[in-house]
């Protein structure tokens, strides 16, 4: 602690138990760990005399934004100092001619679009809880968003990156160019979840906003008829710029929390958005519309202006609060499947959700196979907690077995880390390992996150050949 002081104002360092409590976990609150330490540096040369510090005492260090993951990504260790970045919040610099804009990590996302907004402007990739993430929690997940079939996942829209090694090394990667020379590392960094190194900078694509936005709002009476439109859309050779699925339970949720206009007596709803020049709009709404009625739509309404869009939009968007209404608990999964399997994978999730007595909300990026299961609990009934994590990793191992995988843009964190096993097989963890070693040998760097140990899924595989299901693990102490 004497060492930290020499580092920082003393009202930068959070040592007692009151101050450390809100740092405690993430959006997956059902892990918690109080860390030994958290600190608030406002300074690039602090964050490194920080890291150096930590490395030369063997401190693990876990790098936190603003604490929206769903993963316990950000969920410290009981001896480690948690590195909070909220302080770097400042848009650097905006390049219109480039069409770029560089950033500080713990800018939101939403607050770039805002900044650029009066230059016709905007930062395309729009996770839902875009109001309060932070730019570098969006690469450490890679996340995406509603808008993410069109325009890509934040890996697409990121040019360049500043970073900290453990050891301090401040690494450049990418820049305002589209191509650098060398291996793609940049890349690498997208979804490595806070174990390679501490991002300090972004450089984002700014993209022109779209003259012309539209949003066609399809019901259906079935749900794997709107499952099934999914793909006829995409098959009919046309590219929306969002297209998202709700289920029943989601969109009565929905409704009652934001009065989007939804239709609560629908099994199922599609938002599919086509945005462009007018004429490429109306063309492509036509083609949309025709689309959706020969795939059984009962009934399809197409927004009229902006004002109407958006409220279609705000509805999905607050589909996640919205649901939190309905139980006192509920276990946010993170899956992504062909499209074509999503009939299938519906079906399933329905049949288990009746075996295990535990309601689900079914959310989904549709138009790119990333589904939300949203498994409704009672974590103050006994055994419920546990009943809902096993049901959530038949989930997940079923979305593997259809030729998906365990997440989409929440990330592994803790949460799915039995799951990793499912995916992957000890050469490929291996090699995981190894590349977690060439940037972060003492493995300090968010420990225990994201990549299981061989003998985690040694124990698990045994596990499975006895009982012949997944069984509820015990969370893994460092």
């Amino acid at each position: 602690m004497l060492a930290l002081q020499r580092l920082l104002p003393a009202a930068s360092i959070l040592s007692s138990p009151e101050q450390l409590k809100p740092y405690e976990c993430d959006g997956l609150s059902v892990y918690r760990q109080l860390p030994a330490v958290v600190v608030l540096p406002d300074q690039l040369q602090q964050v490194q005399a920080i890291l150096r510090l930590c490395h030369d005492s063997q401190i693990p260090v876990v790098a936190r934004g603003a604490g929206t993951g769903l993963a316990a990504g950000a969920m410290p260790l009981k001896d480690s100092l948690v590195l909070s970045l909220a302080k770097f919040n400042q848009i650097l610099n905006i390049d219109t001619n480039n069409r770029v804009a560089v950033v500080q990590p713990g800018v939101r996302n939403l607050a770039i679009s805002e900044a650029v907004a009066h230059l016709g402007l905007y930062y395309a990739p729009d996770p839902s809880s875009q109001i309060a993430c932070t730019i570098a929690g969006n690469v450490a997940e890679n996340s995406g968003g509603v808008h993410c079939l069109k325009y890509g996942l934040t890996v697409h829209n990121v040019l360049g990156l500043k970073m900290l090694g453990m050891d301090g090394e401040l690494i450049e990667l990418g820049g305002a160019a589209l191509d650098s020379p060398g291996y793609d590392l940049l890349a690498l960094m997208h979804g490595s979840e806070g174990l390679l190194g501490v991002i300090m900078e972004v450089t984002v694509k700014l993209l022109p906003k779209p003259s012309m936005a539209q949003v066609v709002l399809a019901a259906f009476d079935d749900i794997e008829k709107a499952a099934q439109a999914v793909g006829d859309i995409i098959a009919a050779g046309i590219v929306p710029a969002g297209l998202e699925m709700m289920d029943k339970l989601a969109i009565q949720a929905a409704e009652a929390f934001i009065h989007a206009g939804y239709p609560t007596d629908a099994e199922a709803i599609l938002l599919c958005e086509i945005d462009g020049t007018e004429k490429g709009v109306a063309d492509y709404i036509c083609a949309v519309e025709q689309v959706l009625k020969e795939a059984g739509a009962v009934n399809i309404k197409t927004s009229r202006n902006e004002a109407e869009r958006l409220q279609f939009w705000a509805g999905r968007k607050a589909a996640f609060p919205a649901v939190g209404r309905l139980a006192p608990d509920y276990y946010c999964m993170d899956g992504t499947i062909p499209k074509a399997a999503l009939p299938q994978v519906l079906r399933q999730i329905a049949a288990w959700s009746a075996d295990y007595k535990l309601p689900v909300a079914n959310v989904f990026h549709a138009g790119d196979g990333n589904m939300h299961p949203l498994i409704l609990y009672d974590a103050n009934k006994a055994g419920e907690l546990q009943r809902t994590e096993a049901f959530g990793k038949k989930i997940l191992a079923l979305c593997v077995e259809v030729g998906g995988s365990i997440t989409g843009e929440h990330g592994v964190g803790l949460e799915k880390l039995d799951s990793m096993c499912v995916q992957f097989g000890s050469g490929e963890l291996q090699q995981f390992f190894a590349v977690k070693d060439a940037f972060d040998p003492e493995r300090l760097l968010n420990p225990g996150k994201a990549v299981p140990s061989l003998h985690r899924c040694a124990e698990l595989g045994r596990m499975h050949v006895h009982n012949g299901a997944l069984p509820h693990p015990e969370l893994e102490r460092f």
